[in-house]
């Protein structure tokens, strides 16, 4: 055997072990026997614009109050009639955010504040507090657990999730909470409050008039 015939022999050898342990470490990666690792390594460059103002709007409204929530989304997704160790999963995501209830001044005007004659009392229109959209704080929202079949374990090797699905129901619940945990009625009460301090200091005795 030449010299040259043993080096391609051993060429061989040398691509066909290197097959091997890639196939292991992707087969042991899809399985969770061994942990995920990068075998050429990577790099992150960041390239992204710097932020560019679109537009500024004045706002006229009084944030009252504001509660913090925690919810746990469980989504599970199945493949019919096939088994869920080879195509289905199940995501358990951690969601905190914060709701804040608050009172548009907007449209209030002249005719909203009504001095008695006698310049002792007023009266106020006052609009009813709203539930603003819920902000999740990304910092504290992460999948806490996720269970996948094999072929949705092989796809995520060349397809990134797409986590929006989890967010959009995180929001949802977090706005159920909202609108059943009494912040509006805190609102309304704190702005009256406010609006009480404020024109009695002035030194009017003050009732208001809900309005829609």
């Amino acid at each position: 055997m030449t010299a040259r015939m043993q080096w391609m022999r051993l060429a061989k050898f040398g691509a066909l072990g290197l097959a091997v342990v890639l196939v292991i470490a992707a087969v042991g990666q899809l399985t969770g026997a061994i942990p995920r690792f990068d075998l050429f390594g990577t790099s992150e460059t960041d390239r992204s614009q710097p932020a560019v103002l679109q537009s500024i709007r004045d706002l006229s409204r009084y944030q009252a109050v504001a509660g913090d929530y925690q919810v746990v989304v469980d989504v599970e997704k199945d493949v019919a009639y096939v088994p869920d160790v080879l195509a289905g999963q199940r995501t358990l995501f951690v969601a905190a955010g914060t709701v804040t209830a608050y009172v548009e001044f907007s449209g209030l005007n002249a005719d909203s504040i009504r001095v008695s004659p006698d310049g002792k009392s007023v009266e106020v229109d006052l609009p009813r507090a709203q539930l603003d959209k819920p902000s999740l704080d990304n910092s504290r929202s992460y999948v806490f657990s996720q269970e996948r079949g094999f072929w949705d374990r092989l796809n995520s090797l060349v397809e990134t999730q797409n986590q929006q699905d989890f967010y959009l129901k995180a929001e949802e619940k977090i706005a159920e909470a909202a609108a059943s945990s009494g912040l509006v009625e805190r609102a309304d009460e704190n702005t009256r409050q406010m609006l009480s301090g404020l024109l009695t200091a002035l030194g009017y005795e003050v009732t208001f008039t809900d309005v829609s």
